[in-house]
């Protein structure tokens, strides 16, 4: 019997290492074949095969094409760079798709905008149109928006231009059909009560945002109808009236006059026709036929990519859709793989520099610049990361240390020479100038100049009017914001506009009132002297424009003159320690944004920063009394001023 045994555990240890290599062989996971495929206005790269690739870069120009030659008033010129990732199946693509409420939002392709990179990620799998349709909706807010700016884009059109376009087909490379019909978005408006046209204009992408699934879709579906008829309808006549309706929209005019005005009918009315135009059973749509065939494959630039390249450009996507986490692993992976590769250092450098690990990022960056000096991207980011080092958590600064600002300007000046047309660069110099005051002129170029290749850029006209407003040049900095502050459609860059121009009004208000009182005491002092041998010397103020120019305590409100000792920083906010007749004075403040902070000498020790002040800082205060046992404070600061040190508050 034993020998049988001993055959028997030597067939189970022959079948169990013919599993264990039978598992290990159907377990075994082929490396994925990376490609490049670089068009005249795409950069792709993916593991689909190189056949889908140039299909998809195909597909893309043509779309842009169509664009350029049947609305050439749109910027198509995009100064940020566009990359496509084609993965070869949907389940290559999920792990890399957007996550929402801790769960994968179930998508063909999704655009995702960037500061420095736009991508387009989409699967070969799903050869449907429908794998197209996000790509061109987002691809025209792309166009729109750099060319006339989110904020001055009502959210219905640009959704229901979006849409419109999103069904794009091309056939034989030269027969193109446009606002061809969405059947999700008849059936729902044919199942649904209309929104009111008043409610569909109301609409902004705040609201939009914050609304429930279904009045989400109910808006996306009615502003695609309204625009399918006001392009299709009527035979076209809407045309016109529509452009006109923009314009005065733009103007600020209020939305009901406008409408009348463009359209010649009232809200009811068109009501009732767009109602009978998606009951219609028929419609119509635009089919244009160029006479040479739209070909691009030609065209295309094609050339392998390595392992460690391809996890770097997925780090990089995982990146941009907020997931550092998962981006640091990868770009860690493909730094493993090739630990001298440029564009894994930069990326991953970003993701350490938003969990504040400046240190390290620097580091990175360095070996980034260093493999590569001809990226532009990663001088730019070496100056966007020595930019950020110093800001706060709401990302303010109040100066650079000169060295930092001298690196970050050969940087910059390094990125432009080498790509002339990305806009952030100057934005990003002109930010520096600003903050360092150093020649605003040339600030004024330099942000004009992003302005110029990113029109629709908002951001750009807020830093354009704090240079104005630096500068003291009230009437450009009211010339540059206020068309935003009263016709911005995002009520958050609307927001800020307004603020920043009362800012610029009270600026100028008190330059004024500054500028009276000096004149002024200028006039007491002629005076004074004049009386000299004539009499008892007169003692003049020549502070007296300043006792004016302070801000007047409002009642409950308390005013005291000191010197600023200290800041005590915390989570819970800032303490402002005041020495004064009656001994230390301590303030709290949440932080600095609820302060009316003004200086009225250029004598102040530094920045304010947390810890002790360098010298001695002489302040006038106002302040509620309000006692905080458990801070150990005695009231609520709520102005802090800077005066000359001979400077003496009125009783």
């Amino acid at each position: 019997m034993k020998p049988h045994r001993r055959t028997v555990r030597a067939l189970i240890g022959l079948s169990s290492l013919l599993l264990i290599f039978h598992f290990s062989q159907s377990t075994a996971v082929a490396k994925d074949t990376w490609t490049s495929v670089k068009s005249r206005n795409f950069n792709l790269v993916g593991n689909a095969s190189e056949k889908e690739i140039r299909e998809v870069a195909v597909r893309l120009e043509q779309f842009r094409e169509v664009f350029s030659r049947l609305l050439p008033s749109l910027k198509l010129a995009s100064p940020v760079p566009t990359t496509v990732i084609v993965f070869k199946s949907d389940s290559a693509f999920k792990p890399y798709k957007p996550v929402a409420d801790g769960k994968t939002v179930k998508v063909a392709g999704y655009f995702q905008a960037g500061r420095e990179v736009n991508y387009i990620a989409l699967s070969t799998e799903d050869r449907s149109e429908g794998s197209f349709r996000t790509i061109f909706h987002e691809y025209v807010h792309l166009l729109v928006n750099n060319t006339l700016g989110r904020s001055g884009v009502p959210a219905w059109f640009n959704e229901g231009l979006a849409e419109y376009y999103s069904s794009f087909e091309i056939a034989d490379s030269r027969k193109v059909s446009l606002g061809m019909l969405i059947p999700s978005h008849l059936y729902l408006l044919r199942s649904s009560k209309l929104l009111p046209l008043e409610t569909l204009f109301a609409v902004d992408y705040h609201s939009l945002h914050r609304n429930k699934q279904d009045a989400v879709g109910l808006f996306y579906a009615e502003a695609w109808a309204f625009v399918h008829y006001l392009i299709q309808g009527n035979e076209g006549k809407n045309v016109l009236r529509m452009n006109t309706f923009l314009e005065l929209l733009f103007k600020n005019t209020d939305a009901r006059t406008a409408f009348t005005q463009a359209f010649q009918t009232d809200y009811p009315g068109m009501e009732k026709e767009l109602k009978s135009y998606i009951q219609r059973g028929t419609f119509r749509m635009n089919v244009a036929t160029f006479a040479q065939k739209l070909e691009f494959d030609s065209q295309l630039q094609v050339s392998p990519l390595t392992e460690a390249q391809g996890l770097t450009y997925l780090g990089d996507l995982l990146s941009h859709i907020q997931r550092p986490g998962d981006a640091k692993v990868k770009l860690e992976q493909a730094l493993a793989l090739d630990p001298n590769l440029p564009m894994a250092h930069a990326s991953l450098a970003m993701v350490l520099m938003e969990q504040k690990n400046y240190s390290l990022a620097k580091q990175h960056l360095i070996k980034a610049v260093e493999g590569n000096p001809s990226d532009y991207l990663s001088h730019y980011f070496y100056a966007y990361l020595l930019s950020r080092e110093g800001m706060d958590d709401d990302q303010r600064i109040e100066s650079y240390a000169a060295e930092s600002a001298g690196i970050m300007r050969a940087e910059l000046s390094r990125a432009i020479e080498l790509k002339p047309d990305f806009a952030e660069s100057y934005h990003l110099l002109a930010f520096v100038n600003l903050v360092t005051e150093h020649n605003l002129d040339d600030a004024v170029q330099l942000i004009n100049k992003a302005v110029a290749l990113s029109p629709g850029n908002e951001q750009y006209l807020f830093v354009l009017t704090q240079i104005y407003l630096r500068k003291q040049d009230f009437a450009a900095a009211t010339r540059t914001i206020e068309p935003m502050a009263k016709n911005a459609t995002d009520p958050r860059i609307r927001a800020t506009a307004e603020g920043l121009l009362r800012s610029v009004k009270s600026y100028q208000e008190s330059m004024a009132r500054y500028e009276r009182d000096r004149a002024s005491n200028r006039q007491s002092l002629r005076e004074a002297a004049e009386q000299t041998d004539q009499g008892p010397t007169i003692v003049v103020n020549p502070y007296i424009y300043l006792q004016e120019a302070l801000r007047n305590p409002e009642p409950g409100e308390i005013r005291l003159q000191g010197s600023l000792t200290r800041l005590t920083c915390s989570a819970k906010g800032i303490v402002f320690e005041i020495k004064g007749e009656q001994g230390v004075l301590r303030l709290f403040a949440k932080d600095f944004d609820g302060i009316n902070i003004t200086t009225f000498t250029s004598d102040v020790g530094g920045e304010l920063t947390c810890g002790a002040r360098k010298g001695q800082d002489f302040v006038v205060v106002t302040y509620k009394p309000l006692k905080d046992a458990r801070e150990k404070t005695e009231g609520a600061l709520v102005s802090l001023e800077f005066v000359p040190a001979d400077f003496k508050l009125a009783s």
